[in-house]
């Protein structure tokens, strides 16, 4: 996971993307302190103690969606603190009466990357992206190639939400196998073969990994669909097969080229 410290008006946020899945996760304190208003930590951790124990007793969802990551605190040190994903964080924010509620809302929907821009208006998100590659030295055509995979990425997940798979554990799970399949190893491995640490495996792979990891996830998606494939245990079949699909496309195009597909540069380093 990637740490990170964004800023709404005065107040730090702290929060860590997880490469996997994709996601943003915040810390729910530092949110809450926003929204009451409080600089002092300990009077919002206790209010989100408060908070959270009425919430479970009314069996809100909420609550259980929240997981306990390692954050930095102000002494330096890291500890366990709950965390949430922006979508998670929006439910929050209803039950506590703020003036900030609606301000926080439109912040969390700008950074944390739900796609709630993206939905209302793609081309915003698609502009963006295209600067910030342009920006750290990507030619059009890697950027061209990179923003039709990411297409096909968000039809894939905006399938899995709507079949009974939660995020992102799961959906980290699911791309795994997918990956797995086509390219004979699974993300981790293949950030290792790159030597990549917190970076995203997507923004240095070459043209060709890309292509085949669009091949996969599309294949896996229009099985998905041809299967009506609802819940992990038929989306993992479905995964296995549309990897297994960009694997044996894979075979193909290494045996006539002689050149393996997956290759240990990445993008930036290879254009030094």
């Amino acid at each position: 996971m990637k740490n990170n410290l964004t800023i709404f008006e005065e107040y730090k946020i702290r929060r860590l993307y997880d490469e996997e899945s994709e996601t943003w996760f915040f810390s729910v304190i530092d949110v809450i302190q926003v929204l009451i208003q409080q600089p002092d930590y300990q009077v919002a951790r206790n209010y989100w103690k408060v908070l959270k124990n009425r919430l479970k007793k009314e069996g809100s969802e909420s609550v259980t969606k929240c997981n306990r990551l390692k954050l930095e605190a102000s002494d330096g040190k890291k500890y366990l603190t709950d965390v949430a994903t922006a979508e998670t964080l929006l439910r929050l924010v209803q039950s506590i009466p703020s003036p900030k509620a609606e301000p926080i809302k439109l912040w969390l929907a700008k950074v944390g990357y739900e796609r709630m821009q993206e939905l209302a208006d793609p081309a915003r998100s698609l502009d963006r992206a295209r600067e910030t590659w342009q920006k750290h030295g990507y030619n059009e055509k890697w950027i061209q190639q990179r923003m039709m995979g990411q297409e096909t990425r968000n039809k894939l997940t905006d399938y899995w939400k709507d079949h009974g798979v939660q995020q992102p554990d799961e959906f980290a799970i699911l791309t795994n196998i997918i990956h797995q399949e086509w390219a004979g190893m699974n993300v981790k491995d293949h950030k290792n073969t790159k030597g990549l640490k917190s970076e995203n495996l997507r923004d240095h792979m070459s043209e060709a990994e890309l292509i085949f990891t669009a091949l996969a996830e599309l294949s896996t998606r229009q099985i998905a669909e041809a299967m009506n494939a609802t819940g992990m245990k038929e989306n993992k079949i479905a995964s296995k097969k549309g990897g297994g699909i960009a694997k044996q496309a894979r075979l193909e195009l290494e045996n006539k080229t002689g050149k393996k597909v997956i290759t240990q540069e990445n993008y930036l380093s290879s254009k030094e």
